[in-house]
């Protein structure tokens, strides 16, 4: 038996880091996904040439060189009301549809719609997207039930966003749920949210 389990990283690096965590502890990297809003451009720069290029006008990703484990397979998309992204494993792959080994396009079912069918409840479904939205970063794992008090500390540790003080922060500004015609925010705005919501 397998429990999703998901976690909202507020940096990338601390997503990243718990990705390889996940995989030290022996959840393997074909059941792990990992999303990283990169409308700043921070994280495409990762992405070998080709791959910068097709994903910067087609929505198109390709492999990540040098990386290992699941975050060599990162590629570049779009997901509607996020805008671009850099994405990897099954839960990308549901909202995306895979060809040729590429992420291609948009995400079609959206990615509340991937979450939930993953067994996320929709409420935090709309949350981890909106979250995403704002600049963060989201990790899912399919994980087996003996590994799932391990995985379940990686992705709620310090480093991770605490999902309920974050639906009442963003409810607070009159935010209801996850909107995917909204326009996706700008690396100022995702600046500004940083700010707010940065650890001492």
């Amino acid at each position: 038996m397998t429990q999703t389990l998901t976690g909202l990283f507020d940096r990338y690096d601390d997503a990243r880091r718990a990705v390889q965590d996940l995989e030290a502890a022996g959840v393997a990297h074909r059941d792990i996904s990992i999303v990283a809003n990169d409308t700043r451009g921070e994280h495409h720069t990762q992405l070998d040439p080709a791959a910068q290029d097709a994903g910067a006008g087609a929505g198109i990703g390709a492999a990540v060189g040098g990386v290992g484990g699941l975050l060599a397979g990162l590629g570049l998309i779009a997901i509607p009301g996020i805008g671009p992204v850099v994405a990897a494993g099954w839960l990308v792959a549901t909202a995306v549809g895979v060809a040729g080994g590429a992420l291609v396009g948009a995400a079609a079912g959206g990615l509340v719609g991937a979450l939930t069918n993953a067994g996320v409840p929709e409420q935090d479904a709309h949350v981890y997207a909106e979250g995403v939205r704002r600049g963060g970063t989201l990790v899912t794992a399919k994980v087996d039930e003996p590994l799932v008090p391990t995985a379940r500390a990686i992705l709620s540790d310090d480093r991770s966003v605490n999902l309920i003080d974050r639906r009442q922060a963003y409810e607070a500004e009159g935010w209801e749920r996850f909107d995917e015609n909204a326009p996706g925010y700008t690396a100022s705005e995702i600046e500004a949210e940083r700010l707010r919501f940065q650890r001492p």
